[in-house]
């Protein structure tokens, strides 16, 4: 190992830790160029190459960019969306006529294609430069929506001529959510923690809220399978010993690098631009199963924030390429990248749990300077999806879910997304909330799930 590796875990969450996981952590620690310890965040688990809930930070000039580091998903994240309506004041059927609505516009599912091919042929070369900027300039969002978007929605080194075919081939999926843990989820407030962030990001007890949950798709686990080869290839001509294929990794400023962080940024511009185009669709649905004009429903964005990003940032007065898989950028108050609005306290760090169980929105505090300005992306998965399928059973799931309503009518479908299949989002949120790395906001409970 060339550095440490440190835990973020309570003695409960720890007893859970498989031992794939820390080899994945200390085969990490081996990698030459680190600026610093290898982290694994409360929600950490198994996953290939750097674990889900694994963060390196890479001196910017002698380390190593990993795609492995990154993950499969690039830009896989989460958006949240206030608004000024009462749970209460819903009545079950308009819950169900939001959902449909949502299920006519948004494809669901693997491989799903767009079906508004035609209406983005116009922007689809800006997409991958600007992100969810070209959405909002084509009439697809707000333009407070950016203000609100890590990175504005724009990651700026993106170049498509570092796009393979195969990829641009799979970059059909625009506005489509994807299965797995990808989610569109409708909740409510459930308590507040700090009256103030939670003003500042207009959110209060008992109001409706809007959790959208989805990445790169097909395109960016082209990329990650691409240059994952790629680099396995190279890093013997630059003499570095892999510790496993998972891990792939070559010099940031290798010709190799540069071209896998170019192609990178074109899978986190797509992620931000379908969170966008999904927002926009959601916007849709529930204007017109409430009757109402969107925006008179509030449903403004709160924040909207990546997973499975590697990023040029300061830690320490030192430039440094900070890779978070299944990890999110946490920025504390007064920090300048955060956006206006937020200066004071801390950009949201919008965390969900499982299916069935609450969410939180957090705040950095200064101690986060220890975790690189990051914290964890979820509640991270307990049981793999094939133990999940095996240990389950119906009369589980039911009880997990309770009230939750969800769109798949055979339980079996999503049995290895159950809320038993991953750990207590409650453990895991107060493991950095108790150190004081976090803070608190809201609790949001889950009213209505819609999976792929």
């Amino acid at each position: 190992m060339n550095s440490d590796c440190y835990l973020y875990l309570t003695p409960e969450l720890a007893s859970d830790l498989e031992n794939d996981c820390i080899k994945q952590l200390t085969d990490a620690a081996s990698l030459p160029g680190l600026a610093g310890p290898v982290l694994a965040m409360p929600d950490v688990h198994t996953g290939f190459g750097l674990p889900i809930g694994g963060i390196m930070a890479m001196d910017a000039e002698k380390g190593l960019v990993s795609a492995g580091g990154v993950g499969m998903d690039i830009n896989c994240g989460v958006r949240l969306l206030q608004t000024n309506i009462n749970y209460h004041d819903l009545k079950p059927e308009q819950l169900k006529e939001i959902m449909k609505n949502i299920l006519s516009r948004v494809p669901v599912g693997l491989g799903k294609a767009t079906p508004y091919k035609a209406e983005m042929a116009s922007i689809n070369k800006k997409i991958f430069i600007k992100g969810a900027r070209a959405l909002v300039e084509a009439g697809y969002g707000r333009w407070d929506d950016l203000e609100t978007t890590e990175e504005k929605g724009t990651f700026p080194l993106a170049d498509t001529g570092a796009v393979g075919k195969k990829a641009f081939s799979r970059g059909d999926q625009l506005g489509t959510l994807g299965s797995g843990n990808h989610f569109i989820e409708l909740g409510y407030v459930e308590e507040v923690y700090n009256s103030q962030a939670a003003g500042l990001m207009n959110l209060q007890p008992d109001q409706l809220t809007i959790l959208i949950h989805s990445g790169s798709r097909g395109f960016g686990h082209q990329i990650c399978t691409d240059f994952s080869s790629r680099m396995v290839q190279a890093a013997g001509k630059y003499n570095i010993k892999l510790p496993n294929k998972g891990l792939a990794a070559v010099p940031i400023e290798s010709p190799e690098g540069q071209q896998y962080i170019k192609a990178m940024g074109c899978a986190i511009n797509f992620a931000f631009a379908n969170r966008q185009l999904l927002a926009h669709l959601v916007r849709e649905a529930i204007g017109d199963a409430l009757h109402e004009v969107p925006h008179r429903l509030g449903l403004s964005q709160v924040y909207d924030v990546a997973h499975n990003i590697a990023k040029f940032e300061e830690h320490g007065k030192k430039r440094v390429l900070i890779h978070r898989k299944g990890a999110t950028r946490a920025l504390p108050p007064k920090h300048p990248l955060n956006p206006e609005i937020y200066r004071n306290i801390g950009h949201p760090a919008i965390i969900p749990g499982s299916m069935g169980t609450s969410s939180y929105v957090t705040v950095a505090r200064e101690k986060a300077t220890e975790t690189y300005f990051s914290v964890n992306h979820g509640a991270g998965r307990v049981l793999s999806r094939s133990q999940a399928k095996k240990q389950i059973s119906k009369n589980d799931f039911e009880k997990q879910m309770g009230d939750v309503h969800y769109n798949i009518r055979d339980y079996k479908k999503i049995i290895d997304e159950a809320p038993g299949a991953y750990k207590d989002i409650d453990d895991v949120i107060n493991t950095l909330t108790e150190i004081d790395i976090t803070e608190k906001v809201v609790r949001l409970k889950p009213l209505v799930a819609i999976k792929g």
